[in-house]
């Protein structure tokens, strides 16, 4: 499946900014299952330093300052990315999760607390079920996932990007970060490896509506160390296990590894940030 992503983020300042320094990592990553045609990133004002170099996961990161005074700022990625389904048959083989060797430098990193996530006896006892001995490790993530699912309530005012995995056994609802966060915290308070995924979701209007300019948003979901198998998706927001409508940007040990824009600036007073994100299949932007 071939999609052409629009990402447009505006920040209003209500004084003048005169300096800022900020990272972007908007760029689709390459990887097995997905191969990024064409990337843009348009910077408004001009910044006066500009550099893009990957960082320590092989995320691509735009490194800019401006130097500038300005009272508004605007940054626009445009994509085209080609995307494959992994080729997993629906209960794949997989090792028994409490024989999971995560040793090996490259998933060991996943498998320890992060600046946001810490293993805990609360997150344990609430993935103990989908965990009985000898299950095997695929099934077991998709079953928490589905848990998380059914469980706890999508509500984008219940949470901050603050928010602990443990807040969430007691608010019971939050957006996909907060889902992300929970799922990754599980597993690694059973000694698994999993990393936190940042990209988009492609979404289809309701059945007669046309789609809405900029009604698409950023998404988040794991990737689950599964031994043989390698790094699997799973999306405990919309329980499934990750295909062609999953667009990857990047991933890290948490949200904080793979936010898509942060920086600092001087000055500025209150600040405004709105969002648009457009997610579509090439079909129809060529319609």
């Amino acid at each position: 499946m071939r999609y052409v992503i629009r990402h447009a983020t505006t920040y209003t300042y209500t004084e003048p900014v005169p300096v800022c320094h900020n990272l972007a990592k908007l760029a689709p990553r390459e990887t097995t299952n997905q191969v990024c045609r064409d990337f843009r990133l348009a910077i408004e004002p001009e910044p006066t330093f500009r550099i893009r170099r990957q960082d320590y996961f092989g995320n691509q990161v735009d490194c800019f300052s401006i130097e500038q005074v300005h009272e508004l700022l605007r940054v626009t990625s445009e994509s085209v990315v080609d995307v494959a389904a992994p080729s997993l048959s629906p209960r794949p083989e997989s090792p028994p999760w409490d024989k999971l060797d995560v040793r090996q430098p490259s998933v060991a990193i996943f498998a320890l607390r992060s600046p946001r996530i810490a293993p805990s006896a609360a997150l344990r006892e609430f993935a103990w079920p989908s965990f009985p001995p000898g299950r095997r490790v695929f099934d077991a993530v998709r079953d928490i996932t589905r848990r998380i699912h059914e469980e706890f309530t999508f509500d984008p005012q219940a949470t901050t990007v603050h928010t602990r995995p443990e807040e969430l056994l007691t608010l019971r609802r939050g957006v996909c970060q907060d889902f992300a966060h929970l799922a990754i915290g599980c597993l690694r308070s059973l000694g698994l490896a999993a990393r936190y995924v940042s990209g988009y979701v492609s979404t289809l209007p309701p059945p007669g509506q046309p789609r809405l300019t900029g009604a698409d948003a950023s998404h988040a979901w794991i990737s689950a160390y599964c031994g043989p198998l390698g790094w699997v998706d799973f999306d405990p927001t919309n329980d499934k296990v990750v295909g062609d409508s999953h667009i990857t940007i990047g991933w890290g040990r948490d949200y904080g590894d793979a936010c898509p824009i942060q920086g600092v600036f001087i000055g500025g007073g209150q600040q405004q940030m709105s969002v648009g994100v457009d997610v579509i299949p090439q079909q129809e932007a060529a319609a």
